[in-house]
This record gives C-alpha cells, sequence and structure tokens, in this order.
C-alpha cells in the first residue's frame, strides 16, 4: 500500500492526545479516544493488505502474522525487559509479582482480558499498571489473528461484493452492540475486542467504499473530520461511558479524513507530525511507564514535563534502533515459521513474566530490596494481604454488592446490620462507609450501631442515574433497604459516608425525607478522607518510613479535595445538615495527617479506605465530639 502522509498525520494527532491526557488529564480530558483513532486506521491497514492478497489470490495468513509480529513485538518485548530489570531494583515483591503477570500477559496479547477482570481504567488504581496501555495491543492482536481468518473464510462462500456488504453491516451491528455493552457491561466494553471489533472494521468500510470527491470537498471532509476528532478530545471525559455512542465522534472523524485522502495536508502532513506520526508506536508504548513513574515515586509536577519530552526522545531511539530491525518474514515452509524471532521473544520474554509471577515477585534475599523493612511494610498493606482483616471489621454481610464476583446480593439485611432498637447512629454509604463503621463501632460502645454500606452506592433517595449494570441494581437496592430501616428504627443520626462526588450528591433529598417522616433524626455528612495515589503507605515508605513526621505535604496527594471541601462548606455551612470535614481536621497549611501512631501506622491503608486504627482515630477524636448532642443512650 502507498505511503500516505495524511494517515501518517493521523498517528500523531492520536499519540498526542493520548499522552496528554495521561500526564495531566486536564489537558485533554477525552485524550484516551486517541486509542479509537488508532484503531481506525489500523483496520484501515488491514483491510486494504488482505483485500489486495484475497484479489490476488496470494495471501498467506502465515505471513500476515509474521509481518505483524515484526511490527508491534520488538518494541513491546525490550519496553518489557526494561521494566523487568527496572522492577528488579525498585519494585516490592507484591508489585513486582504483578508487574510479572502484566508483562506475560502483555507478551501473551491477553493484556485486555486481565485488566478487564482486574478493574477500571479510569480508576486510581490503573496508575500502579506500568503496561496497562498494553490493553489496546492486544485488542488488535486479537482482531490480526481472527479478521483474516474470517475474510478467507468468507471469500470461499462470496463474492467479493459480498463481502464488502456483509463487512459493512457487521459494523453497524458491531457498533449496536457496543452502544448496548457499554451501558450494561462498561469495564467490559471498555477493554474487549467484541465491543471494539467495529471500530476497526469501520476503517475497513473506509478502504472497501472509498469516496470521489473534489479538492474542494476534499478539504471540506477534512477539516469536518478533525473537528469531530477534537470535539471528543476536549468535551468528552473520564466520566463518560466509553465506548458507547459518543465514540462516534472519533471514528467518523477518523474515517472522513481517511476518506479526504489529502496528502499534501498542511494539517496532517506538516514536517513536525510527520515525525511524531512515524515515531507514535514507540512514543505510546513508553510514555505509560513514565507515568506510573512520576505517581509511583510521588515525583514533582516538574517531571510531568520531563516525562512528555522523554516519551519523545524513547519514542525516537525505539522506532530508529528497534522498530526498523528487518526480520525475516518470507519462510518457505510452515514449520520454518517456528523460526520467527519475534514469536521466540514472546515465548522467553513472557516465560520470564510467567515466573515472576508464580514466585511472588521473586520475593527472595538474592533480590536485597525485598527484605527491607519498607517492604515488609508495603507487603502488610497491600490489598491481597490487608483485605483479609477486612470483612468482619467492614462489616461486609452489609453489603449488597459481592466484593468477590461483584454481583447484585439481595437476602434482606443481615441481622447484624439493623437492630431492633431504636435510636443510635445509621450508617450509610459507600465502601469508604464500610471502613468507618468499624471505628464507629469501637468507640459509641453505649449507643445502637445500625449499617447499610454498598461499595460504589452514593447515598440517595432517588434512583441511581449515573451508575449502571450490576452496580446500578445494588445501588438501588441498598438505598431501598437503607431507606426502609431508616423508617424502622428511627435513629437519632443518619452518618452518610462516600467518596466520590461529595458535591454533587443532593443530599437534602435524604432530609426531606426525614421530615416527611416526621423523624427526629439529625442528619450528618462526614466529608472526604485524604487521599494518595497510588496509595499512602506506598508514599510512606518510599519517602517519609524513618522519619517520624506524622503530616505530609507531598505530590501524591488528591489536591482536588481540597476544593470539593470548599463547596461542601458553602451548601451545608447554614443548612439543618451537619457537615463535618475531616479535610479541616487532618489538614493544616496543606499538610495532612499520614500517620495516627509513632508506629508509621498509615490512616488509610490504600488510596483512601480507612486502616482499622485510622477509622479508630477519625471516630474517636473527630466524629464522637460532633454526634454525641444528638445521641440518646441504649
Amino acid at each position: 500500500m502507498q505511503f500516505r502522509k495524511d494517515i501518517n498525520g493521523l498517528r500523531a494527532i492520536a499519540v498526542i492526545a493520548v499522552v496528554l491526557f495521561h500526564f495531566n488529564a486536564s489537558w485533554m480530558p477525552g485524550g484516551f479516544a486517541g486509542v479509537d483513532v488508532f484503531f481506525v486506521i489500523s483496520g484501515f491497514l488491514m483491510t486494504g493488505i488482505i483485500f489486495k492478497g484475497i484479489e490476488r489470490e496470494n495471501f498467506s495468513i502465515l505471513k500476515f502474522y509474521v509481518a505483524r509480529a515484526n511490527r508491534i513485538i520488538p518494541a513491546l518485548g525490550v519496553l518489557c525487559l526494561v521494566l523487568f530489570i527496572f522492577g528488579w531494583f525498585y519494585l516490592t515483591p507484591l508489585d513486582y509479582r504483578v508487574l510479572g503477570k502484566h508483562i506475560a500477559s502483555s507478551m501473551g496479547f491477553i493484556s485486555n482480558i486481565i485488566y478487564w477482570t482486574e478493574s477500571g481504567y479510569f480508576e486510581a488504581a490503573s496508575h500502579e499498571k506500568w503496561l496497562l496501555h498494553t490493553w489496546s495491543l492486544s485488542a488488535e492482536w486479537q482482531f490480526y489473528i481472527i479478521y483474516p481468518i474470517i475474510l478467507v473464510a468468507m471469500r470461499k462462500l462470496m463474492s467479493l461484493n459480498a463481502m464488502k456488504t456483509t463487512i459493512l453491516v457487521a459494523t453497524i451491528l458491531g457498533f449496536i452492540f457496543c452502544v448496548i455493552t457499554t451501558y450494561q457491561w462498561p469495564n467490559a466494553a471498555y477493554y474487549l475486542l467484541p465491543t471494539r471489533a467495529w471500530e476497526m472494521m469501520i476503517g475497513g468500510v473506509a478502504y472497501l467504499y472509498p469516496l470521489s470527491l473534489t479538492q474542494s470537498k476534499k478539504k471540506l471532509v477534512e477539516w469536518f473530520g478533525l473537528g469531530l476528532i477534537l470535539i471528543s478530545y476536549i468535551f468528552v471525559s473520564k466520566e463518560n461511558l466509553w465506548p458507547g455512542y459518543l465514540a462516534l465522534l472519533p471514528v467518523m472523524g477518523t474515517y472522513l479524513l481517511i476518506q479526504a485522502q489529502r496528502n499534501n495536508s498542511v494539517l496532517t502532513g506538516n514536517v513536525i507530525f510527520q515525525y511524531v506520526g512515524k515515531w507514535s508506536y514507540s512514543i505510546y508504548l513508553w510514555h505509560w511507564p513514565l507515568v506510573v513513574a512520576i505517581y509511583y515515586f510521588s515525583l514533582s509536577d516538574y517531571f510531568i514535563y520531563l516525562g512528555i519530552l522523554l516519551s519523545i526522545i524513547l519514542g525516537f531511539l525505539s522506532h530508529k534502533y528497534i522498530e526498523q530491525i528487518k526480520f525475516k518474514n518470507d519462510f518457505i515452509k510452515p514449520s520454518q515459521y517456528l523460526q520467527c524471532k519475534p514469536f521466540i521473544f514472546v515465548l522467553i520474554i513472557g516465560l520470564v513474566g510467567s515466573c515472576t509471577f508464580i514466585s511472588n515477585g521473586i520475593n527472595h534475599p538474592i533480590r536485597a530490596f525485598s527484605t527491607s523493612e519498607e517492604v515488609k511494610y508495603t507487603s502488610y498493606y497491600h490489598r491481597d494481604n490487608y483485605y483479609k482483616y477486612i470483612p468482619e471489621a467492614y462489616s461486609l454481610q452489609c453489603n449488597f454488592l459481592d466484593s468477590k464476583t461483584h454481583k447484585v446480593k439481595d437476602k434482606g439485611i443481615a441481622d447484624e446490620c439493623v437492630t431492633n432498637g431504636n435510636g443510635g447512629i445509621f450508617i450509610w454509604g459507600d465502601s469508604h462507609g464500610q471502613a468507618l463503621s468499624y471505628g464507629i463501632r469501637e468507640v459509641f460502645t453505649d449507643v445502637n450501631i445500625n449499617q447499610v454500606t454498598t461499595a460504589s452506592c452514593r447515598p440517595l433517595i432517588k434512583e441511581d442515574i449515573k451508575t449502571i449494570g450490576d452496580i446500578k441494581a445494588s445501588c438501588d437496592i441498598s438505598n431501598k433497604r437503607a431507606k426502609e430501616a431508616i423508617i424502622k428504627i428511627k435513629p437519632d443520626v443518619i452518618l452518610l459516608v462516600q467518596r466520590a462526588e461529595h458535591n454533587e450528591n443532593e443530599f437534602r433529598e435524604i432530609l426531606d425525607y426525614i421530615k416527611s417522616n416526621n423523624l427526629e433524626t439529625k442528619l450528618v455528612l462526614v466529608g472526604p478522607v485524604p487521599q494518595w495515589q497510588p496509595s499512602l503507605p506506598a508514599v510512606i515508605a518510599k519517602r517519609y518510613f524513618d522519619s517520624s513526621l506524622k503530616s505530609i505535604n507531598d505530590h501524591s496527594f488528591v489536591d482536588e479535595l481540597f476544593v470539593i471541601n470548599e463547596k461542601l462548606h458553602k451548601k451545608y455551612d447554614s443548612s439543618d445538615i451537619e457537615y463535618i470535614s475531616l479535610i479541616d481536621n487532618l489538614c493544616e497549611n496543606n499538610y495532612c495527617l499520614a500517620k495516627v501512631d509513632d508506629n508509621n501506622t498509615p490512616l488509610v491503608w490504600d488510596y483512601g479506605h480507612l486502616s482499622l486504627e485510622g477509622s479508630k482515630y477519625i471516630a474517636s477524636e473527630i466524629i464522637k465530639g460532633k454526634l454525641t448532642p444528638f445521641l440518646h443512650k441504649k
């Protein structure tokens, strides 16, 4: 296929958006849509290669696979090896174990499936995953494996024109399936091929049905396409469901730019975009680990700009010295394909990653770092270890979303969650309410404690329109049960505790519900707990482990909480809702309490869930004095 400068420039438009979004989401809120641009480009190019081979009756699926492997695997393999060596010296065994797992899944091109099972792309934990960005490479590679097989099989059954029509119809159906799945199973829709294939196939449609345009119309189509892409970059954000119908913006924008075929366009053909486009794959590969490093080591904002510069430099070096290597791709016998060096890289590097995972991050004295006190500390508070203390302490039986299966559970409220006695404290909220419940039960021993707290669920009177699927179902059930329990118990105090969207939730509706049922109940809102990236124990272990300093001013602190706190003050200070600001009580002059004692015990055990000791500290030092005037003893 003839080299197209406009498509190379499109790659630059895509990678610039992704890089800016990852280093600072506020610069380009929808920059993640750059991946969708890449998908369309990939589908266009691959369809062209396959159809030309089919039309000439010389298409070889094995040669196609080898060509893709030679293009994708070498640079990815080098990145994985560099991260493996880096992790040997700087990562804790638990983090190194996770890296090993992700190296193996990335080299095996199943990382999109692995990340789908772990967490959402936009969650805080994403900044702890050094190879998260390889999910898109895995989705593409899966497409490369399946797509040519299907097309070759179709050719045996139908004409080329019938194939084209089938691909067009399949693309439309794929989009419809994507929209439905995005609302029902958003995490799966984001990561998995069945909901992403239509984006690559629409690139195929662009190849199969080229538009015949005049020069003036080509320019108009080009600018309109660019406008659609920029709208997705600027006006879409991680708060929107994705891909869904909104993905039409970057996908159709890319489709139109490809159809415009303006090879000499100043927009896409300028020298800067041509260089960036040429290096785009390598820039994409190397930029994300730099983003993770900034968060992992709690580096200052200055390193964001350095990281962007390094992404470009490493992209250039990787393209010149790795991507340009010419591997053999013309084998005569099928058995000779086993000699394809990139496939050998996959086996070796994948095996290295698997062994690292199986050996628990090579937790052995051979790695000096694995025996340090800091490592023991972070390992203790790592989710895989610390979470075993959580179920009973957090009273997870009061949760309507199963923490293991993430499925809805509703067998009514457990007896230990809601007592038969009246009055006392009713805790209503999400997993942060669960975390605080431990301290409340430990401190308020002479009053009834009742609780309905479900992970990811805000206290609401109406149905939650911001959640979908199983989470929505569990939230609606949880809030329904909470409202029923409140009428039955008539608590002295309703304690509202949640992580996100404190400032967006309309708590006055809950107050109106209390008044409409003639309850003499005080509504108390607990503000956000200080939050840290990637986790507070990691921040303490890396920079403050040997210090007696209890309060920390650090780049890893989530600053937006100060803004949310001020909004909550303005909204509720003069209302009938009692607002307890944890930020005011725990932070001073931008320093926030990080340790609750002299033993480096963290206030929170991850990014923002209270540790057991932290929960008791908050309950005794802050909450108790605020609630006592409203309570009646048993």
